[in-house]
């Protein structure tokens, strides 16, 4: 395939996620509660992915992926400015689930809907082509691109493991680093981790710088 067709057949798919109604119109389960929205953001020349769960109420009525809190958290940690942050030619940004799937108990977001990964995931990435870098933030991300990279990840492990142990299981092609979510619901466990800020950080932001070149 040609980097023209490629880039169209990405463009193309990008056009068909953007304008999807399974979760709504033939959802596994509840349907969405709300017009469905999907963000996410792609092109054929970005060589660092990040990988994350779902879009939050204010990234869901703004269309604009970590426009919120948690995205000021993440672009520092990755020691990038919100311009670069946002420049499609060398940032990717998808989800797990596209679209915002509503909140459950406790005002907390509900997990990303099932439907995202089993329609449009394997085809989006065929068609966006090898990354050189895929920040997989959270176990819905973290299941899906390890197992995609041909590196599973161990069955019962947990998240603070898999962070922890970032580099025992990010391989090459693409280096994949397990990251926490940056939400605020996750202050504490950084408090009582203090090792993801000294240890894991450097060596992302350097990750980081050398995808987006």
């Amino acid at each position: 395939m040609t980097d023209r067709s490629s880039t169209l057949s990405l463009e193309a798919t990008a056009a068909r996620v953007r304008a999807c109604r399974l979760c709504r119109d033939a959802p596994r389960g509840a349907p969405l509660p709300h017009e469905p929205r999907p963000v996410l953001r792609v092109s054929s020349t970005a060589r660092l992915l990040i990988a994350s769960q779902a879009p939050g109420i204010r990234v869901h009525l703004s269309g604009l992926p970590f426009d919120d809190a948690s995205g000021d958290r993440l672009r520092a940690w990755m020691d990038v400015s919100r311009e670069t942050f946002y420049d499609e030619r060398r940032v990717a940004i998808a989800p797990m689930g596209f679209c915002f799937p509503g909140h459950g108990p406790g005002r907390s977001d509900l997990p990303p809907r099932r439907e995202c990964r089993a329609r449009w995931h394997d085809e989006l990435f065929d068609a966006a082509g090898p990354f050189d870098c895929v920040l997989a933030i959270g176990r819905y991300a973290q299941d899906y691109h390890f197992a995609r990279a041909g590196r599973p990840l161990p069955k019962g492990a947990r998240l603070d493991e898999i962070v922890r142990r970032w580099r025992d299981f990010a391989g090459a092609a693409p280096k994949i680093i397990a990251l926490p979510h940056p939400s605020w619901r996750n202050s504490g466990w950084l408090k009582r981790n203090p090792w993801f800020e000294a240890e894991v950080l450097p060596e992302l932001r350097a990750e980081v710088a050398k995808a987006i070149g």
